[in-house]
């Protein structure tokens, strides 16, 4: 059989290939929907737009203003979405979820789970935590490598933006890379040479350039380094080569970090956020400052944590392991904040329990020194800024996705309100309505 050059055959299906006697294409009608809302914040000013309204077109907002000046041009079959006992902010965004990680509370988990989940499962726990993601207000996110479970996170993103599962609209940084031997699962016996690691484990520049280039073929929006692990562990070099292919490809680098010289050598590198960041000291928050790199502080998780770890619990070394480590924090996000370092907020939920408490981040912030509205900014322009996505989501602005949440009472004076959203709006589309029961 004789084939076609391919170029012939991709002209016959390209768009710009119209037949000029064909009827024009009809336009399908986009869907106007109103939404009243008691109190809009202004996440930019800190301020609130009383008796407010949201004119949405599709999925994106089309108009913001006071509901008495936009009401009357609205089309009368518009769909109504009545908010106006209620404070509506824009949708959240998370800076670093694992969607795929759902580790039981027992020993060795990451381990069991590598061993007895296939990648296939691991998806559809991802699916789960999507859903519980999106419903508890967040309708963004930036996952942070899949935790052993390869592409599953690509899946998921697909699956969520053509309608098959929902969840937040995600950017990905599939499997994450690591040095050899220093990430989980550890403790494996060396007789298992082909057991799954939960990063792509690289030793040289050359395995570091091919991990970035192999990632981004298979769907990364971003990439994820592991720069130290309780010591630095990529070398500089390695780190350098891995921000030179993702930033000649238009994708930005998260680095996990916690020690000084693995900070410093990411932010050098060339990272455009650290991520944990926990024993930072001066020396390392003033690059990050000068760098204009984003720091994700990741603290609402370990707060949860601590705050459910009993006195008895533990032995005496543990107790004063665990209140250093809560100090190193505090110091951390007083010279963050002191520095005016730019904070974008991410939740690290790893267990079942944890999925879909995201906004213990805020609160996480706020006690130790943010202030409420910080706070907020942290999980929505900020993140918006940090995930390139400042055009489309993070405030409730003209040209966004019509991405809402409503709570009652005053987040700005009380954070801890949005742990409990009543109502999400993803694209226009109501996802959870507690508030009309």
């Amino acid at each position: 059989m004789q084939l076609r050059p391919f170029f012939l055959a991709a002209a016959l299906v390209s768009p710009y290939c119209v037949n000029a006697q064909a009827p024009p294409a009809t336009v399908a009608k986009l869907p106007i929907v109103l939404i009243k809302a008691g109190k809009l914040l202004d996440v930019r000013k800190g301020v609130y737009i009383q008796n407010a309204a949201v004119l949405v077109e599709g999925d994106r907002i089309k108009e913001v203003g006071l509901l008495a000046e936009i009401q009357p041009h609205v089309p009368k079959d518009a769909h109504i979405i009545d908010l106006s006992k209620s404070t509506v902010l824009p949708g959240l965004i998370d800076c670093h979820t694992h969607l795929m990680a759902r580790f039981p509370d027992i020993d060795d988990a990451y381990l069991i789970t590598l061993a007895k989940e296939s990648q296939a499962y691991r998806a559809l726990e991802g699916a789960s935590n999507a859903r519980v993601t999106l419903h508890a207000g967040f309708t963004s996110v930036r996952d942070v490598e899949s935790e052993g479970s390869g592409y599953a996170d690509v899946a998921l993103r697909d699956a969520i933006r053509t309608g098959l599962v929902e969840g937040p609209r995600m950017q990905v940084a599939t499997r994450g890379i690591a040095a050899v031997g220093q990430y989980n699962p550890f403790h494996v016996s060396p007789d298992l040479v082909n057991f799954p690691t939960g990063a792509q484990m690289i030793s040289g520049v050359e395995e570091a350039r091919r991990a970035v280039r192999e990632q981004i073929g298979n769907g990364a929006d971003f990439i994820k380094v592991y720069a130290d692990w309780n010591h630095p562990t990529l070398t500089f070099d390695e780190l350098l080569v891995i921000v030179d292919e993702a930033h000649k490809a238009g994708l930005k680098v998260a680095a996990h970090a916690t020690t000084p010289d693995g900070i410093k050598n990411a932010v050098n590198a060339g990272a455009d956020s650290i991520d944990q960041g926990y024993e930072a000291d001066q020396k390392a928050m003033d690059l990050i400052k000068k760098n204009n790199v984003f720091l994700v502080p990741t603290v609402g998780v370990i707060d949860e944590w601590a705050d459910h770890i009993t006195p008895r619990e533990g032995s005496p070394n543990d107790r004063k392991w665990i209140d250093e480590f809560l100090q190193s924090i505090q110091r951390e996000l007083l010279m963050a904040r002191t520095s005016t370092v730019k904070i974008a907020a991410g939740s690290d939920a790893s267990r079942a329990k944890e999925q879909g408490k995201n906004a213990l981040e805020l609160n996480g912030l706020v006690r130790r020194g943010y202030q409420p509205i910080e706070a907020i900014r942290a999980a929505t322009i900020n993140a918006a800024e940090l995930m390139s996505w400042q055009d489309r989501v993070g405030a409730v602005e003209p040209g966004k996705y019509a991405d809402m949440i409503a709570v009652d009472g005053d987040p700005l004076v009380d954070v801890t309100i949005l742990q409990r959203v009543k109502t999400v709006i993803k694209g226009g589309e109501i996802v959870k309505d507690e508030t009309h029961p």
